[in-house]
């Protein structure tokens, strides 16, 4: 996966508390074995009509969403199943980072091992944020910052170990692998002496 740096990206913002992951892709678009192609059905029960026509007044839908790689959301997004494919579907429709007052401790975890960056800020800034229009903002996981559009910067935490991979655009497999010298020359001074364990009584 990509390197997450510093994003300086646009909002969109869905002001929703408890939003499922359920909602985020609907169980009827968990067919495939593929992570890509999954953008299609987010948020596709709000987003479109009965008939299939996009719903104007949806904010992912709307013509200044376009290019946004931010999704501002409210309180304990991403609850409900511990579907993978929510983190697979936003980052397919282009998000890198979701910003709300909490997120789901499964989703939360799908997505840094995913490269989705999931960051908690305050109610206080949140709720500046999710009324600016026309919104950017720029995400610095180096300093654990974000500056919102007023210029205000909000701070956040990373678990170490996630921010590292995030950082370096690397999975935990990819870290396992990137230490293997490592794990070799450990392995090699903590073998056991030769024919230890085997040998039997004298008589």
């Amino acid at each position: 996966m990509d390197p997450f740096r510093v994003l300086i990206g646009r909002t969109v913002v869905l002001p929703m508390d408890d939003v499922d992951t359920d909602q985020i892709i609907p169980a009827r678009f968990l067919k495939g074995t593929t992570r890509t192609g999954l953008g299609q059905g987010l948020f596709a029960d709000r987003r479109y009509g009965a008939d299939g026509t996009p719903r104007a007044d949806f904010p992912r839908n709307r013509p200044d969403a376009a290019g946004a790689t931010v999704l501002v959301t409210g309180r304990n997004f991403g609850c409900g199943s511990s579907r993978e494919h929510a983190v697979w579907a936003l980052m397919d429709q282009g998000f890198r980072a979701v910003i709300g007052p909490s997120f789901a401790d499964i989703f939360r975890g799908n997505a840094l091992k995913n490269g989705l960056l999931p960051i908690a800020i305050p109610a206080e800034a949140h709720a500046r944020l999710a009324a600016a229009e026309d919104a950017s903002v720029t995400v610095d996981l180096q300093a654990q910052e974000v500056a919102l559009p007023d210029r205000t910067h909000v701070r956040f935490t990373v678990d170490p170990f996630a921010r590292h991979c995030l950082l370096e655009g690397i999975d935990e497999m990819e870290f396992l692998l990137s230490q293997e010298s490592a794990i070799a020359a450990y392995e090699r001074t903590h073998e056991e002496p030769s024919g230890r364990g085997t040998s039997q009584g004298r008589t």
